[in-house]
């Protein structure tokens, strides 16, 4: 025996319903994003990170492949020119990039037991964009280092 409500809708059109509402709920999820961090949304989050301190370029080597076939995996290799002892290390590295969704991508946090200021890891990057890592020493100042990077197939939904 069918029954239907008031309306007229049978139990099986409510649950058609309530399934394709569902999917489109979590198809809305799938949508690409266009890229929205820029050079200078880059420029305010590491700015955010280093408190205000100017940072000058130098002492940060950033290793990353000049055209990467694929944005999903991009490794990165960052190395300071830095002694890591008691009284001179890294404290800490921030990176951001300027053409992916959101311009914040990792910070590690460093102590002089680190005994190298080199940190290695994998990125990802939605298109062609620059790649910046600063360094936050322990006397406060801080040092930059740029690499722009091609990127052939983008990494974050592009």
């Amino acid at each position: 025996m069918r029954t239907k409500d008031k309306n007229g809708l049978g139990r099986r059109a409510v649950l058609k319903g309530a399934g394709l509402g569902a999917l489109a709920v979590a198809g809305a999820g799938l949508t690409v994003r266009e890229a929205q961090a820029t050079p200078e949304t880059a420029a305010k989050s590491l700015a955010k990170h280093l408190g205000g301190a100017t940072a000058k370029e130098g002492k940060v080597d950033l290793k990353l492949p000049e055209i990467a076939e694929n944005g999903r995996t991009v490794p990165v290799t960052i190395t300071v020119d830095s002694p890591m002892t008691d009284g001179d290390y890294v404290k800490a590295i921030h990176v951001v990039a300027d053409g992916n969704p959101t311009p914040e991508m990792i910070s590690f946090v460093l102590s002089p037991n680190a005994g190298k200021a080199e940190i290695a890891t994998r990125v990802r990057l939605s298109k062609t964009q620059n790649v910046i890592a600063a360094a936050v020493m322990s006397d406060g100042s801080v040092y930059t280092g740029t690499k722009q990077v091609k990127v052939t197939i983008g990494g974050c939904g592009g």
